[in-house]
């Protein structure tokens, strides 16, 4: 994948790994079954806005609380194809490019782009462009590696592909 394209979800600072995937969950680590649960406590309707495809936008820290793989596991498996933030968690970035789930780190982006946007992501270049303002934002592109990793549906497939 070297793009993302969908309509955007927007949420603010400090979104932890809790509210992502609550911790009564965490006993299952099927992603279909994770996907259910997916931003509940913060959001309890969020699997009713979303589709396949969208986006998520979000401020400061996105990401942080503990280190549990089951947060970026679930946002992906929900159907979400990439998220955006002026910042993450690091551990919750290195989780989320492990598992395949697109990340970019954008503060200006974050800032500008409202809730409902339509967004295209370019993983190669970086370049973020809101389709319902016009805007363009300058995020960081994956490195190369990073790029195969996420192209691999994760590490561990990226690894196993390698030989």
């Amino acid at each position: 994948m070297k793009e993302a394209k969908g309509t955007v979800i927007k949420y603010g600072d400090n979104v932890d790994t809790d509210v992502i995937i609550p911790a009564r969950y965490l006993n299952s680590s099927d992603p279909k079954e994770l996907a259910t649960h997916c931003m509940e406590d913060l959001d309890n309707e969020f699997l009713n806005k979303i589709k396949p495809g969208d986006i998520m936008v979000a401020g400061k820290n996105f990401g942080c609380g503990s280190s549990r793989e089951h947060a970026p596991i679930s946002i992906k498996a929900c159907g979400i194809s990439c998220v955006i933030a002026e910042t993450f968690a690091r551990i919750f970035y290195r989780n989320s490019i492990n598992i395949g789930l697109p990340i970019v780190e954008c503060p200006e982006a974050a800032k500008a782009i409202a809730n409902g946007d339509e967004v295209e992501v370019n993983f190669d270049t970086g370049i973020i462009t809101d389709i319902t303002t016009g805007a363009t934002f300058k995020g960081q592109p994956f490195p190369e590696f990073m790029q195969r990793i996420i192209d691999s549906e994760g590490l561990v497939n990226y690894i196993n592909n390698k030989n």
